[in-house]
């Protein structure tokens, strides 16, 4: 069994302690911490959102594969500097959106996006959609993603947009959204420059979103 699969299988069954070994393992190895993150933490957080969705796991057993990735994190990212793509510099500020307290995938995102490269700025659960903007014009940040579990919550997504507009900043800021019932048709229609379907596509998109407006596009 490869070093990441046994990450996938420690996350998985929410061993803490296996998890923050391995992740030592990782380093002392001189496997990369990002493939690390990718192909161990970030898969296994993955099934367990999955078994979590069908009720096979229940908030108890979410929380403890989360602490237990996250403790493995703080091992990783001290060393995640080695190996960020140099061309990518920018800032994102992140969020989940307003009366939406779920942060596990929120949390995942900000992760790999570090791991990226980016700058992130976590504005943390329940974010008021003008919190996002205050502290992207203060940070003078890229993109501003937000984040929703709840289909109820996801509905502000539209009113963040639609502020940047009133307040004449649409043009300043790329916005990207994403969470399990977010799909493309809803992020097209609410507005936003950009959708991550998961962690990965989240970090790819933001990437895409930073290059595009340094580009002026």
């Amino acid at each position: 069994m490869s070093i990441f699969e046994q990450i996938v299988e420690a996350t998985v069954s929410g061993d803490e302690e296996r998890c923050v070994a391995l992740a030592r393992q990782v380093l002392d190895s001189g496997t990369d911490p990002l493939q690390a993150i990718e192909q161990g933490y970030t898969k296994g957080m993955t099934i367990v959102g999955e078994k979590f969705s069908r009720m096979e796991y229940y908030l108890p057993e979410l929380i403890r594969c989360a602490d237990a990735m996250k403790a493995a994190m703080d091992v990783l990212k001290p060393h995640l500097g080695k190996n960020q793509d140099s061309n990518i510099q920018g800032s994102v500020v992140i969020g989940t959106i307003q009366g939406d307290l779920h942060d596990l995938g929120k949390n995942i995102v900000k992760t790999m996006l570090l791991a990226a490269g980016l700058t992130v700025h976590d504005l943390g659960c329940d974010v008021q959609v003008r919190s996002y903007i205050d502290k992207a014009e203060e940070l003078d940040a890229d993109v501003i993603a937000a984040s929703a579990i709840l289909t109820t919550t996801m509905a502000y997504m539209p009113d963040l947009v639609n502020l940047l507009g009133d307040m004449k900043l649409r043009d300043r800021f790329k916005v990207m959204v994403g969470g399990a019932p977010v799909t493309p048709e809803y992020a097209g229609e609410a507005g936003a420059d950009g959708y991550g379907e998961n962690a990965a596509d989240a970090v790819e998109m933001a990437k895409a979103l930073v290059k595009s407006k340094k580009g002026g596009n």
